[in-house]
């Protein structure tokens, strides 16, 4: 059996010197977590969908066994209460493919 363990989320100013160095700047949080842990939820995508690119940048920034769990946009969960999914869906399977095989679990809230 195997167990992974991680948090939800990355990006907490309050784990500035808790967690996080000082001297480690904000936009490398991600690869620092990395290094401590194999898998994170991202809420990221549930209040703003990001680009593919941004997918590509949390993809490069950890390394290749890492998994990232994601949460479903509120735009397909909350506002079209699940209907209609097809294109929001597709939209954010679009971007989320950039993560690659560090994309894991789709979480619909």
């Amino acid at each position: 059996m195997s167990v992974i363990i991680g948090t939800s989320g990355w990006h907490y100013r309050d784990w500035k010197q808790r967690f996080y160095p000082e001297a480690i700047p904000q936009r490398e949080w991600l690869a620092f977590y990395a290094d401590h842990f194999t898998t994170v939820e991202s809420n990221n995508a549930f209040y703003r969908l990001p680009e593919g690119e941004r997918f590509a940048v949390w993809a490069r920034s950890t390394p290749a066994d890492f998994i990232m769990a994601v949460k479903m946009s509120r735009y397909l969960t909350h506002i079209k209460g699940l209907r209609d999914p097809a294109e929001p869906v597709s939209r954010f399977l679009e971007r989320a493919q950039h993560l690659g095989g560090k994309l894991g679990p789709v979480l619909l809230m």
